[in-house]
């Protein structure tokens, strides 16, 4: 039987800025639309975050989710996923708040207390290129910026979203003590498999992207979780398609999206998070590989259905 293989399309996200490319999606109404074509484009999963209207920085207001999740619905099968990453300087809280609201099948969940730098693209550009005056100052802040997420929080969101509303994770790892903290969720009874496990490559402050690395993460989470997980991969920049496709090659499931990388080919802005789909599709056709719609990922991930969602 084919293997069935789960692409995540993550967005928009709150790491790139507005200057950083004009296709990345920012009012609500660019979200929905973006979100919606990489669902007819194969995305199961769709990664969400939400961006303030005027000026694209990130905002957990669950207002402004609140107006593209329902057209979402509306408009596609695809399994919603909201993040409780958030962005700086949001506190755990407010991470968490337009999830909560919204009840949704699955919410990511960060395993671990980080640096998060995002300060180098600053040399990429001039003072006269920024379209808004945050956008440098917030890059800037990541320089001193640490990424929070305590045991403590961790238990709080299983508990909120998890026990409170029946939501399952995307446990994002982002290195490899991160299996650690969350195998050590698993031995407490406070996870339940499967375990979704998104392995995060390339972020300054998490481990490198390096095909070896992929493999030490999959190696230790066979170790840690053995049958009881699937993992997905998710290279940041331009190491997004090679380490997906090598993802999907060691028997896991891939994430792409303008969250993560803005580009299709070098030098080549994606127009759309539905062209970062298409492509990895390519890849994913060429290993023999078949896409999971959303009802396979469901089951696969053991989801609560859309109809027990709150938007």
């Amino acid at each position: 039987m084919t293997r069935k293989v789960i692409i995540t399309c993550a967005v928009t996200g709150s790491v790139h800025t507005p200057t950083m490319s004009e296709y990345l999606p920012i009012t609500p109404e660019q979200i929905a639309e973006q979100a919606i074509g990489a669902a007819e484009a194969g995305a199961a999963v769709l990664h969400l975050h939400a961006r303030n209207p005027e000026d694209g920085r990130p905002t957990p207001d669950p207002e402004v989710f609140m107006r593209f999740l329902p057209r979402i619905r509306e408009a596609t099968d695809a399994v919603v996923n909201i993040s409780t990453g958030g962005g700086m300087p949001m506190t755990v809280d407010q991470r968490m708040e337009a999830a909560v609201r919204a009840e949704p099948e699955m919410a990511s969940l960060n395993m671990g207390t980080m640096n998060f730098g995002l300060y180098p693209a600053l040399s990429r550009y001039s003072e006269a290129d920024w379209k808004y005056d945050w956008e440098p100052a917030f890059l800037e802040s990541s320089r001193d910026f640490v990424f929070k997420n305590t045991f403590s929080d961790i238990e709080t969101l299983l508990h909120r979203l998890g026990e409170g509303c029946g939501t399952r994770f995307e446990f994002e790892c982002y290195d490899v003590g991160h299996l650690y903290t969350l195998a050590h969720f698993l031995e407490r009874g406070l996870v339940k498999p499967p375990l979704f496990v998104q392995f995060v490559l390339g972020i300054l402050g998490g481990i490198g992207p390096d095909p070896e690395q992929l493999a030490h993460m999959k190696r230790t989470a066979d170790k840690l979780f053995g049958d009881a997980y699937r993992f997905s991969v998710l290279g940041a920049g331009r190491h997004q398609v090679p380490l997906a496709s090598m993802g999907a090659a060691m028997g896991g499931n891939v994430r792409v999206g303008l969250e993560d990388n803005l580009f299709l080919d070098k030098g080549v802005l994606a127009g759309s998070n539905a062209e970062q789909v298409q492509r990895i599709r390519q890849v994913l056709d060429g290993l023999g590989l078949e896409v999971a719609t959303p009802a396979e990922a469901r089951e696969m991930l053991a989801l609560k259905g859309a109809d027990r969602v709150a938007f």
